[in-house]
């Protein structure tokens, strides 16, 4: 859920503490502690707990197996408590008891993976060194989940905790923030490389590439340099009559529609290149140090154009582009079809139309898909805007229809919250299997129905009815587009039916 929503300078290469210590230079050095880190996190707690399995993605590419190739369905919960604050200060107030209880409680209801958010502010509060004090905590994490038998699924720093003053900034299209984040993947997942109970890594909660920053102007420019070649090309393309075009001071497009707009199209796509470069390296990063661990990202519901709330909020996340450097697609839905969705009938159908679109686009890649977050708010009235009393029933049945209506095509799920979170300032209040003080409610014994029946499950691709294309050139651009398909997609749905 959102919250409050290339090359560096090559230095000559010094011999610095490390070197001075083995006798190797600078760069050599730094292979030698990530090795160091590598042997202290795989040594340091492996007597603790039950060895889980390593998750590797099936062999037939669909859905996932253990590494003994017991079929595996990811079907959990992003996890926080009461009491942590909005959003949740979940490292600064670490409580390893409170932690552990909820572990086993998670377990009894069938929950086998646990994402969590980790934070710049308790990991990486400098822009060169990742914290001992958040590894440590992440240490002890690690070993409550072993003990208890639940894979982890940690989601790249955000800024749940705070924003260093070093993270301020565009944080992807800007150069210097994108080789911080590639030093802190190296020396995180090196120290965790063989820890099993690490599922796959997440790099970051519902990624949106920017529009009008610093970085992305300047590479905007290059980007077009390098497509059109001739100022005189832009023009052309972009039906401009006059020649007032100057690398280096093309500006970005404004925010609003433009069907057919060659100038728009041709900003969504790079920005889909920008958001390609971003995850391509972090990939890299993690898999030079742990080739064997997964890697996906918590992809944002408008990283699939079908339903925008406006063409500049495409994420420029295409999954189809992001499929090459990821190890499965992860995608997040809310039932945002028509708005805030307060469980009317006609808006349920709109909104299972609008899930079964985008799960087709995801699904569809040659790559298993998970929806890594979803759910909606029941067993109580939020306290912001005019929406009604939601009961727990009523939260239970959407719920259960999300992962049903979605069975095959995706291969897990992850529900929004395992408490209620009345500390939230959205549906978060309401969306979990438990209230916020601990008592299940309907959808927590629901989820637990359907955690035993995908247990050990191999899951098949349903048969696909006929459905409407996506045009993403022209969804990204224009509203009337996206209503239109919008349509057309729910009298498809409804006659499938």
């Amino acid at each position: 859920m959102k919250q409050f929503r290339k090359n560096p300078n090559v230095r000559k290469a010094r011999k610095g503490i490390i070197g001075k210590i083995f006798g190797v230079h600078r760069a050599d050095a730094f292979a030698v502690l990530i090795a160091i880190i590598a042997i202290l996190g795989t040594t340091a707690f492996a007597e603790n707990g039950p060895l889980l399995p390593r998750i590797r993605v099936a062999r037939n590419g669909h859905g996932f197996e253990t590494e003994h190739g017991k079929p595996f369905v990811p079907f959990g919960v992003s996890y926080y408590r009461p009491g942590q604050g909005w959003a949740p200060q979940l490292w600064k107030k670490f409580d390893a008891e409170a932690t552990r209880k909820d572990f086993a409680r998670m377990k009894s209801l069938g929950v086998n993976c646990v994402r969590v958010f980790l934070s710049y502010s308790s990991f990486m509060a400098e822009s060169n060194e990742v914290s001992p004090e958040g590894l440590a905590k992440f240490d002890q994490f690690l070993q409550i989940a072993e003990e208890a038998g639940i894979y982890v699924h940690p989601t790249g720093p955000d800024l749940w905790e705070g924003t260093p003053d070093w993270v301020k900034g565009d944080r992807i299209a800007d150069e210097r923030l994108l080789v911080a984040v590639e030093n802190f993947w190296r020396q995180f997942a090196a120290r965790y490389r063989n820890r099993k109970v690490i599922f796959s890594y997440d790099l970051l909660n519902e990624p949106m590439v920017g529009w009008d920053t610093p970085p992305m102007r300047e590479k905007w420019n290059r980007w077009l340099e390098q497509k059109y070649r001739t100022t005189n090309a832009v023009a052309a393309a972009w039906g401009l009559t006059n020649g007032d075009v100057t690398f280096g001071s093309i500006p970005i497009p404004p925010q609003q529609d433009c069907a057919d707009c060659a100038r728009l199209l041709d900003f969504q796509n790079f920005r889909e290149s920008i958001a390609d470069e971003w995850t391509q390296r972090q990939v890299a990063a993690i898999k030079s140090v742990a080739p064997d661990t997964l890697v996906t990202i918590g992809l944002i519901q408008w990283s699939v154009p079908s339903v925008l709330p406006a063409s500049w909020v495409y994420s420029g996340f295409r999954p189809e582009r992001q499929a090459r450097y990821l190890d499965y697609l992860t995608i997040h839905f809310y039932p945002l079809a028509n708005g805030h969705y307060d469980y009317m009938d006609d808006d349920e159908a709109r909104n299972l139309a609008y899930l079964d679109s985008v799960i087709h686009q995801v699904a569809g890649l040659g790559k298993p898909a998970v929806i890594g977050e979803f759910g909606w708010y029941g067993g109580g009235k939020l306290t912001y805007g005019k929406h009604p009393f939601i009961t727990e029933e009523q939260q239970a049945q959407w719920c259960r229809k999300v992962v049903e209506s979605t069975a095959g095509l995706a291969c897990g799920w992850l529900n929004w919250g395992f408490y209620d979170q009345p500390e939230a300032n959205d549906v978060s209040q309401f969306t979990g299997l438990l209230t916020a003080d601990g008592k299940i409610k309907a959808w927590g014994r629901e989820f637990q129905k359907l955690a035993k029946h995908n247990e050990n499950r191999r899951l098949h691709s349903p048969r696909s009815a006929a459905r409407p294309v996506l045009d993403w050139n022209l969804c990204v651009t224009s509203a009337a587009e996206r209503i239109k398909f919008a349509e057309a997609n729910l009298k498809a749905w409804k006659a499938a039916h």
